[in-house]
């Protein structure tokens, strides 16, 4: 499921050139994820590191997790 939603999240993600000719990544919808390197390529390689980061945070904190193209992650906790 965890790898599903990665994907899910990373088929959503926005790209632009910045005028000092790096590369800005972003995932709508997901605040804080967002990356800036000087390749396309490093850009999206950093950018799903910092998604897998995001998750593990807010999986961490208990915080909500929005769905995305209708993946879901839901913590169970154990008793």
């Amino acid at each position: 499921m965890l790898t599903q939603y990665i994907q899910a999240a990373m088929r959503h993600a926005t790209y632009e050139i910045l005028s000092n000719g790096t590369f800005y990544g972003e995932i709508p919808g997901l605040q804080g994820v967002w990356a800036n390197e000087g390749a396309l390529e490093a850009c999206r390689e950093e950018l799903q590191s910092v998604l897998e980061d995001w998750i593990i945070y807010r999986l961490a904190n208990n915080l909500a997790i929005p769905a995305v193209d209708g993946v879901e992650l839901h913590v169970t906790r154990a008793a």
